[in-house]
């Protein structure tokens, strides 16, 4: 493997890469391909050299200031700022105080969502906190392992296990995922990001999965196991769909209370982006649950998933790749909807 070349500061000595950074909110056009300087190693972190970034809605929202978020919700970032989160690459440095990597070693992570630090993923090289990371599946290149941790993670905190404390603020109660063996499961966008990974999961556990989206992505996601497919360009699968036990909403906002008479008594609908909901008179007269949970990284879930995506248990389909000095080209995409799988930043 080629050294990375490193390039100094003339005036301030201090050693830069190549990244993505914007100094305003706003669109694409806001994403510049810049020297930035290289983030120090911290305790408790590892340096990785990036090969790939997969990109996540959260990234897009950040580009534009969170605006469908309440003003008080809304970050407060000191500008210029760096996007992204999922990486896949090679450790090129560790804290004194990591064990169990070392220099060398390939791995994939989620990077400090949701919060934010001084290294995020739009770049030639981030650090990470070790808890935040894990060895990169094997048995799949860098532009796969960089297109699950957020999408995946998601799924699997969502239907599998939860993995934190962190309370939603939207809801009283903790998110619990439901038994899926033998059960029938209803999962609308499913050819995106989050849903194609969660007909991955479901049909893993053992249940009946109808997967909801556009007419394109049905040989895809047949193939990917499930055993009905919905187009809803021709069909409104709540007009068709009754008694199901749980419905994964990978898109969610205000319009996701409408799967809510799809489900039998006792049933559950889990929006991924549940802001907005507003059916909750409704869900408890229909005597169904209505909950969701806020991702978090998980060094020890990628971990477990790796095992699943090395075997081909779970695989991360790829819509596009785009090289770095593209990324404003890979949200352009990313706007037109209708993904098939993932959208995934390389680093030569």
């Amino acid at each position: 493997m080629e050294p990375l070349e490193i390039k100094t500061d003339t005036i301030q000595n201090i050693p830069m890469m190549k990244a993505i950074r914007q100094h305003e909110f706003g669109g694409p056009e806001v994403l510049r391909y810049e020297d930035a300087p290289i983030p120090e190693i911290m305790p408790g972190e590892v340096r990785i050299r990036v090969h790939a970034i997969g990109l996540n809605p959260p990234d897009w929202y950040l580009r534009d200031g969170y605006k469908m978020l309440p003003p008080e919700w809304q970050p407060k970032v000191p500008f210029p700022i760096i996007l992204g989160t999922d990486i896949s690459g090679v450790i090129e440095a560790v804290a004194d105080d990591v064990e169990g990597f070392a220099i060398g070693d390939e791995v994939y992570s989620m990077v400090r969502f949701p919060s934010y630090g001084p290294s995020q993923a739009y770049a030639e090289i981030v650090t990470a906190p070790a808890s935040e990371v894990a060895l990169k599946p094997a048995g799949i290149d860098h532009v796969h392992a960089a297109a699950a941790p957020m999408s995946l993670l998601t799924a699997w905190q969502f239907m599998i296990e939860v993995g934190h404390d962190v309370q939603n603020p939207l809801q009283p109660d903790k998110h619990m995922p439901v038994p899926l063996k033998g059960k029938k499961v209803l999962i609308n966008g499913a050819g995106g990001g989050v849903g194609h990974f969660a007909v991955q999961l479901a049909k893993w556990k053992g249940a009946y999965v109808i997967a909801v989206a556009s007419g394109k992505h049905e040989a895809f996601l047949r193939d990917l196991g499930a055993d009905e497919f919905i187009d809803y360009t021709k069909t409104t699968a709540e007009d068709v769909v009754h008694d199901v036990d749980l419905v994964i909403d990978s898109v969610g906002g205000p319009t996701t209370g409408r799967f809510l008479r799809t489900l039998k008594p006792g049933g559950a609908l889990f929006p991924i982006f549940p802001l907005g909901f507003s059916g909750s008179a409704e869900a408890e007269q229909l005597g169904v649950k209505v909950s969701a949970t806020q991702v978090r990284s998980s060094g020890a879930q990628l971990a477990e998933v790796a095992r699943l995506l090395n075997d081909g248990t779970v695989r991360a389909a790829i819509d596009s790749t785009f090289p770095l000095a593209d990324a404003r080209k890979a949200h352009e995409r990313a706007a037109q909807a209708n993904i098939q799988g993932k959208i995934v930043l390389t680093v030569s």
